[in-house]
């Protein structure tokens, strides 16, 4: 996710235009933030689509990145099981995706063995409870949609901000040895955004709670952030940079939804614990 780009200066021409990787990361960035708010915006099947899409590419990029192996039986086990929950979840049956997630993890133990075997099983929970979290949270009406652009607002002003923060400020590492590029300002820099979003989020919906929501995205901020580190640790064991380099300038889908599954992961539990049967308003307005 957001890291400095230190080698780009050197492909910066002198007269002052931005480095070809960084343009490419630019108009990739939007593109994506364009389909996403596009599809999510035109209702729980079509944002069903775009989750299942990513969520099968992710599945492929899991696979390659921790077994070396990319349509293996196991690929084609989890792609199966996370097709199957996303359909259910889309069709208002979470619950029921949920337990085909968990069906696919016991029938996947005895099919991996060697190196990235637990991971392999751990990949089915990684991509189909946030892909079930958000549908479930998108089928929410009239409340889904809002709920969705909350948790991609967040995401994407905290790895923004990170970014720019990290790259303009730079300083003390945050965690070298996981992520050599990341700083403790990009970190500061990633919560100010993320809880200053939620704030203003607040703003365009009535009966929202200014501060409830600044502690929303304060905490999935942190949570983001986490994310991040958590596959940028994995890569790491694995000698991997980038999941796949399907997206210009921004390497793999694994790369660019780090910080949406585990917020995904957190936006659900806490919107279980609130309310499971209007999880969208949960989100939106707590208690």
């Amino acid at each position: 996710m957001p890291d400095n780009l230190a080698a780009s200066h050197a492909n910066a021409h002198e007269d002052g235009k931005l480095p070809t990787d960084l343009r490419a990361r630019i108009i990739a960035g939007a593109v994506m933030v364009l389909i996403a708010l596009s599809l999510a915006y035109a209702g729980p099947t079509w944002f069903g689509l775009l989750v299942l899409v990513v969520s099968l590419v992710i599945s492929w990029e899991w696979g390659r990145v921790v077994r070396g192996l990319s349509f293996d039986l196991a690929f084609f086990v989890h792609a199966a099981a996370v097709t199957a929950a996303i359909i259910l979840a889309a069709k208002g049956y979470a619950a029921l995706g949920l337990a085909v997630i968990a069906t696919a993890v016991i029938v996947l133990v005895p099919l991996v063995f060697g190196r990235g075997a637990r991971l392999s099983v751990l990949g089915v929970i990684y991509v189909g409870i946030p892909a079930v979290a958000l549908l479930w949270m998108r089928g929410d009406e009239p409340y889904g949609f809002l709920a969705v652009l909350l948790i991609f607002a967040i995401v994407w002003a905290s790895d923004t901000a990170a970014y720019a923060a990290g790259r303009l400020i730079g300083g003390p590492k945050l965690w070298p040895q996981i992520s050599p590029n990341k700083t403790w300002a990009g970190l500061l820099g990633g919560l100010v955004a993320s809880t200053a979003a939620a704030t203003l989020f607040s703003f365009f919906i009535g009966g929202a709670s200014p501060l409830g929501l600044a502690l929303t995205g304060l905490v999935l901020g942190i949570v983001a952030q986490a994310g991040d580190l958590a596959e940028s640790a994995l890569k790491r064991v694995f000698g991997f940079k980038d999941a796949s380099a399907l997206i210009p300038g921004h390497g793999g889908f694994m790369d660019r939804m780090d910080s949406i599954v585990t917020v995904a992961v957190a936006a659900g539990l806490f919107v279980l614990a609130v309310d499971p049967h209007a999880p969208a308003r949960a989100l939106l307005f707590g208690m």
